[in-house]
């Protein structure tokens, strides 16, 4: 089953007195349970497909279909609950609220849908389960990401979306995280989009789609994709 597919799809942005195009004529599919990496240096128009992904920002031309759904011709109120109930963000700089603790942090998406899954499940899934009472002031980077990708997740979403999900972190602690994200989309049967410029994680994805200069370079799919464990850091 198809979870999201873009067609012909440009984001045109208007840079002082003329227009650039951040993506242009885009089209590809990811399949649904999947682990789909868009592989592309800076610039090459990665958040611009995550925003247009995730229904934080609507295209200028072109459709957006996710799970059956052209989410381009949502109402604003609409796309909002989509962003609510069906996409679960992992971001960077992990984005979490500093006057609650681990637990409360994940807990708080309970309020967005009522197919939540229970928070205390998520938080010993990722590995805190000792440290469900300690503020994001308190824990290091990598658990900082845990939490983040337990948030997401508790929520139940269709997708998730991961911007840059290791970008923070060394090489061993981003391997530990990427093989949680990997593990958790394989238990809950959940689509991952990865977005990022890093390679070696596209050797452990289901298909990768390369974008350079707001096209679409090339899209491989890995027959066999590599464990977190054989890859090379």
């Amino acid at each position: 089953m198809k979870a999201l597919m873009f067609e012909h799809v440009t984001k045109t942005y208007k840079v002082g007195r003329g227009f650039v195009n951040a993506l242009d004529d885009v089209s590809f599919e990811i399949e649904s349970e999947k682990v789909t990496v868009v592989l592309g240096p800076s610039g090459s128009g990665k958040s611009t497909l995550l925003n247009l992904m995730g229904g934080m920002d609507r295209p200028s031309e072109g459709k957006i279909t996710v799970f059956g759904s052209n989410i381009a011709k949502l109402s604003e109120y609409a796309l909002t609950e989509y962003r609510r109930k069906k996409i679960g963000f992992v971001f960077q700089f992990y984005n979490l609220i500093p006057s609650l603790n681990a637990l409360e942090n994940v807990s708080i998406v309970q309020k967005m849908n009522n197919q939540s899954f229970d928070p205390k499940e998520m938080i010993n899934d990722v590995g805190l389960g000792k440290r469900s009472r300690y503020f994001p002031s308190e824990l290091s980077g990598g658990e900082l990401q845990r939490l983040s990708i337990a948030r997401a997740l508790c929520k139940n979403p269709d997708i998730l979306l991961c911007d840059e999900p290791t970008g923070a972190l060394d090489s061993m602690t981003g391997q530990t995280i990427l093989k949680l994200m990997v593990k958790m989309a394989r238990k809950y049967k959940k689509t991952v989009i990865i977005v990022t410029h890093n390679a070696s994680i596209a050797l452990c994805a289901d298909s990768v789609i390369h974008l350079k200069d707001g096209k679409i370079e090339s899209i491989e799919q890995n027959k066999k994709p590599l464990t977190v464990d054989e890859v090379k850091w």
